[in-house]
């Protein structure tokens, strides 16, 4: 019973981030724009001290038109086999590992679990799944972030695997885990209000009467839970780009020295609505990631009922 749960999460959760991978990368260099932006100094007869706004802000639309002009219709898939690989080890690690413990502590007499129960189950299998695929991560935003650099500065991975081989050769093992603490910080928010709202909703519709078991309590209770995930998780998810796609050279300092200077220099920089950047893709994707993801997962089980 405990393998069918991996199972069923990671064949859910692999048709959901490959079916909505362009609204992840839209996401990713959304939030990477202003990155790194010089701040130029205001005429002298402005005034030193008055800071002049930098290139104007791309919308979702915009961020990907220029994809498609850049790429073809073919960049808004750039990166997914890092997406596939990252929802096998980290999606069916967490989906198997929450089902696990879904049936462990669900009360036997009511055939319900306390809402507490359901976010510490979140919190512990997010926290597993994504220190399992921090390396297909860290691989799946450098080459979403790829295409916004310039052609000689660009890394040109060929792959997830040319990915993860290159930083591992070139800037050790440990790269391969950089962000990991925010990675997991991320993931054990998301989970928890992702899975455990979608249960909740579920189960108070179905309790209350609004609707029957089938589609549209799926779609609305996932959905919901999208909406929930994205307003959690939106600002760590922000300094987990920025931390996984800093270009580290030899001999220069690094651009941020961790998780907290990043949010810092961000907050500083580019004020603290920036921490809530691509937030308009991330509910976009986050949405339907989760209706797909839900919908897919129910149906899966039906199929595999009686495995």
């Amino acid at each position: 019973m405990g393998l069918k749960g991996f199972v069923e999460g990671g064949i859910a959760s692999i048709v959901a981030g490959c079916s909505t991978h362009p609204l992840d990368l839209i996401k990713v260099r959304m939030q990477l724009q202003g990155e790194n932006s010089p701040i130029r100094a205001a005429p002298a007869q402005l005034g030193a001290s008055i800071p002049v706004s930098g290139p104007p802000r791309m919308g979702p639309i915009a961020v990907g038109m220029r994809i498609i002009q850049q790429d073809g219709a073919a960049g808004l898939f750039s990166g997914v086999s890092a997406t596939m690989l990252r929802q096998t080890l980290y999606s069916t690690t967490r989906m198997g590992l929450y089902d696990m413990m879904k049936i462990k502590w669900t009360d036997p007499e009511t055939g319900n679990m306390r809402l507490w129960k359901k976010i510490g189950a979140g919190l512990i299998a997010g926290g597993i799944g994504a220190a399992v695929g921090n390396p297909a991560d860290v691989a799946m935003v450098r080459m979403q972030a790829d295409g916004r650099l310039p052609a000689a500065q660009r890394r040109n991975y060929k792959s997830v695997v040319d990915a993860i081989s290159q930083m591992a050769k070139n800037e050790g093992i440990g790269s391969l885990w950089r962000g990991s603490s925010l990675t997991v910080n991320r993931a054990m928010l998301v989970t928890a209000s992702q899975l455990a709202s979608y249960d909740q909703i579920k189960e108070t519709i179905l309790k209350k009467g609004v609707m029957k078991d089938g589609l549209g309590t799926h779609v609305t209770a996932s959905f919901a839970a999208g909406f929930v995930a994205s307003v959690v998780t939106n600002p760590i998810d922000v300094i987990k780009t920025r931390v996984m796609n800093m270009k580290v050279e030899s001999g220069k300092a690094r651009p941020y020295a961790g998780a907290a200077d990043c949010a810092l220099q961000t907050i500083k920089a580019e004020g603290p609505m920036a921490l809530y950047k691509g937030f308009i893709p991330t509910i976009s994707r986050q949405g339907p990631f989760t209706v797909v993801l839900f919908v897919t997962l129910e149906q899966v089980r039906k199929l595999l009922k009686d495995f």
